[in-house]
C-alpha cells in the first residue's frame, strides 16, 4: 500500500496537559527573537517544525473536573490568576467527608459498619451533619489550599491558545494517530489512521491511506488508553519493575447550574469516601457563576462485576450532605474518562532512540495525593527544557542524550521524589477498604517506606462473580432469573441487580437526574464522523461467549457496548465518548498475557465539551 509521507522534526501524539507544558515552553523559545533560531533539519533553511496530532476535534476536549496545588503551572505562568481563564478559582475552603449509608444498600463490611454504628452514637461530639462527618485531621499531602479549581475543558483551550499565539507550532484536532513507526527500538515518526474505510476497516471508496510522518524525535503524550502509548509497550517492552497498567479508576461527573442562593462558594472543595460504595471516592468543586463539577471515581479494585459509574453516581448526588446544595441544580455538561492510577509503578521506559514519553501514560499520577493534572504538565514541560537543551548543542535525539537531559530532570523534580512516597500507597486497597486507608496514612506519613498490602493484580482478576459478590443478599436463583430475562431483553445487569439489593429507584426529574442515554444528549456532543474503522473491537467471539460476566458493557459510561447475539457484545460509536473503562475492565486476557480479548484502538469521535 502507497502512502504520502510527510518529514518533520518533533512530531506528538495527543493534546493534554503534559503536551501543553512540552509545547508551551518549546514554543516560547521557538519565538524568542533574542535567541538564535532553531532550524529544522527535516526543512531546511525553515524554523524547526513541529506538529501535534489530536484525536479530538478541538483542543478543548478534556473530561475532568481539577483540584489542583499548581506549583509546575505557576512556575510556567507566573502570573496566573483564576479570572484568566473561565471556571477557574483558587481554592478557598477543603474538607474531607466520610459519608454514610443514609439507604442500606451500600455494600460495607463488618468494620465499616461498626464504625458508622460508632459515629452515630457519637455524633454530637463529632462534626458530623446529614449523615456525613468531617474529618477532624487531613494530612498536609491531600491539601489543595491555596491552589486551583479548574474545567479541564477550558483549562486544554487556554493552553492552547498560549501555544498557538505564538505560530511556531502546529496542533491538528481530527487528526488520529494509529501507530509509531518503530523500527528495532528506535521511533522513526507516527503514521495517521487510515480514511475511506468501512467499520471493519476495509477500504472503500474514497479510502485515503493514513499518512507517514516522519520525525527526530516523537512526543507520546496521548494519556492512559492511547493507542500509541499501548503499543511502545507491547513492542519495546517495560523497565523492570514496572508492573504497566494495572491499577485504574473511571472518573465521571456532572457540570451543574446550582439553585440560586446556593451558601456554595467558589473554590468550594469537598472529598468523599464511603458512599454509595466504600470503594467509591467523590468530589464537588465549586466553579465561579453557581457551577460546580460532581462527580465519583470508580477504581479497578472494586470487585463488582456491576460497576455501573453512571447509576452510583446518581445516588451519589442524592446524599442527604449534597443533596441540600444539589436538589434544584440542573445538569448542564456530563464527562467521563479512565485514570491511569498506577503512578510511578507503572511508569514505561521514558525515552529511547527518537521518542519520550510524558504525561499520565507516563506514569506521573500521584495516587497519594490524588493530582495528576499539574504533574503531567510538568513532565511536559522537563521533556521541552531538555529536547531545547540538546538542540542548542547540536546533539541527536537518541535515547542516552534523552536520558540525561529529560529523564535526569524529572528524577530530580518533585514530580519523581512524590511518585515514590506514594508508589505503594494504594496496595492495601487490594485487602480492602479500612486496610487501604491505613495504609494510605501510614505511606503518607512515613514517606512512602511503610506501606500495608500487595501489589495490584491484573484487574481482571479482581471482578467477582455475580453469585460471590451478592452472596447473602441475592439468592442465585434470583440472580439467574435477572440474568436471563436481561440477555432476552438486551440490556445489561446492572439497574435489575441493583433494584434487587436495595437501591432505591431513581426519581428521574428532567433537570439533574435525567435516563443516561438524555446526559449523553447533555453532556456535549460525541463525534463520530464517517469514514473511519470501529476503534472498539472483539478479538475472539468464543471468548466473548464462554465470559460470564461481560464487565464491558455493565461499566461502559455510555452504553455503547450492549448485549449482542450469540453472547458478543455490540459496539456503537456513536455514543462512545472514548472513556477507556472498557479496556481496563475486560476480564478475558489473551494467552496468560496482560493483554485483553477487547481491542481499543486510535480512532476520532469521542465527548467534546468545553466545560468538562
Amino acid at each position: 500500500m502507497e502512502r504520502q509521507s510527510m518529514a518533520v522534526d518533533i512530531a506528538c501524539v495527543g493534546f493534554g496537559p503534559a503536551m501543553a507544558g512540552f509545547l508551551t515552553t518549546l514554543s516560547r523559545r521557538l519565538a524568542a527573537a533574542e535567541k538564535p533560531p532553531l532550524e529544522s533539519a527535516a526543512s531546511p533553511g525553515l524554523p524547526l517544525q513541529v506538529v501535534c496530532y489530536e484525536r479530538a476535534d478541538d483542543p478543548g476536549f478534556g473530561v475532568s473536573g481539577v483540584v489542583t496545588r499548581a506549583r509546575g503551572l505557576r512556575e510556567a505562568f507566573p502570573d496566573l490568576e483564576a479570572a484568566q481563564i473561565p471556571m477557574a478559582a483558587k481554592v478557598r475552603q477543603e474538607k474531607v467527608l466520610y459519608l454514610l449509608d443514609p439507604v442500606g444498600a451500600s455494600r460495607r463490611s463488618a468494620a465499616l459498619r461498626a464504625a458508622d454504628a460508632a459515629i452515630r452514637a457519637a455524633r454530637f461530639a463529632l462534626k458530623y451533619e446529614e449523615q456525613a462527618v468531617e474529618l477532624p485531621y487531613v494530612p498536609a499531602y491531600l491539601h489543595k489550599l491555596d491552589g486551583f479549581v479548574f474545567s479541564m475543558g477550558q483549562l486544554m483551550q487556554w493552553m492552547s491558545g498560549q501555544v498557538l499565539s505564538t505560530g511556531t507550532v502546529q496542533i491538528w484536532p481530527g487528526t488520529p494517530v494509529a501507530s509509531a513507526l518503530v523500527e528495532g527500538q528506535a521511533v522513526k515518526g507516527v503514521r495517521l489512521v487510515d480514511q475511506g474505510v468501512d467499520r471493519h476497516g476495509n477500504p472503500e471508496g474514497a479510502f485515503l491511506p493514513g499518512m507517514d510522518v516522519t520525525a527526530a524525535l516523537t512526543v507520546v503524550g496521548d494519556g492512559p488508553v492511547g493507542a500509541v502509548g499501548r503499543q511502545l509497550d507491547r513492542e519495546l517492552g517495560l523497565p523492570q519493575g514496572s508492573h504497566g497498567r494495572r491499577d485504574w479508576a473511571v472518573g465521571m461527573k456532572f457540570v451543574v447550574d446550582l439553585p440560586e442562593g446556593t451558601p456554595l462558594e467558589p473554590g468550594t472543595v469537598l472529598h468523599t469516601l464511603g458512599f454509595p460504595e466504600p470503594e467509591i471516592f467523590g468530589f464537588l468543586y465549586v466553579h465561579p457563576d453557581r457551577v460546580a463539577s460532581v462527580g465519583i471515581f470508580v477504581p479497578s479494585w472494586f470487585e463488582s462485576p456491576v460497576r455501573t459509574t453512571y447509576r452510583y453516581l446518581q445516588h451519589y448526588v442524592q446524599h442527604p450532605y449534597l443533596w441540600r446544595f444539589l436538589r434544584d441544580a440542573k445538569l448542564r455538561s456530563w464527562g467521563a474518562k479512565s485514570i491511569l492510577e498506577s503512578g510511578r509503578r507503572g511508569e514505561p521506559v521514558l525515552a529511547g532512540d527518537g521518542f519520550a514519553r510524558i504525561g499520565e501514560g507516563s506514569g506521573s499520577t500521584n495516587v497519594l495525593t490524588s493530582s495528576g493534572v499539574d504533574e503531567a504538565f510538568t513532565t511536559g514541560v522537563q521533556l521541552a527544557e531538555g529536547v531545547i537543551e540538546l538542540l542548542e548543542a547540536g546533539k541527536p535525539l537518541t535515547r542516552e542524550n534523552l536520558d540525561a537531559a529529560y529523564v535526569a530532570r524529572r528524577r530530580a523534580s518533585f514530580v519523581e521524589a512524590e511518585g515514590r512516597v506514594a508508589e505503594k500507597a494504594r496496595d492495601g486497597f487490594q485487602r480492602g477498604v479500612v486496610t487501604g486507608l491505613l495504609g494510605m496514612a501510614l505511606a503518607g506519613a512515613t514517606g512512602g517506606r511503610i506501606s500495608l498490602g500487595e501489589e495490584p493484580a491484573h484487574p481482571a482478576e479482581k471482578v467477582s462473580s455475580l453469585e460471590q459478590f451478592y452472596a447473602g443478599r441475592i439468592p442465585a436463583g434470583d440472580i439467574a432469573a435477572i440474568r436471563r430475562d436481561c440477555e432476552a431483553k438486551g440490556v445489561p445487569l446492572h439497574d435489575a441487580l441493583m433494584d434487587r439489593a436495595g437501591w432505591p429507584a431513581v426519581p428521574l426529574d428532567g433537570k439533574l437526574l435525567v435516563t443516561q442515554q438524555d446526559a449523553l444528549l447533555v453532556g456535549g456532543k460525541v463525534q463520530a464522523p464517517p469514514g473511519y474503522a470501529d476503534h472498539v473491537t472483539f478479538l475472539r467471539p468464543e471468548l466473548c461467549r464462554s465470559c460470564g460476566r461481560k464487565v464491558c458493557f455493565e461499566i461502559c459510561s455510555a452504553e455503547a457496548i450492549r448485549p449482542g447475539e450469540g453472547g458478543v457484545p455490540t459496539f456503537d460509536r456513536e455514543k462512545c465518548v472514548h472513556c477507556g473503562a472498557c479496556l481496563w475492565s475486560c476480564t478475558q486476557r489473551l494467552d496468560g498475557t496482560d493483554e485483553v480479548n477487547l481491542a481499543f484502538r486510535a480512532g476520532t469521535g469521542g465527548l467534546h465539551s468545553a466545560e468538562n
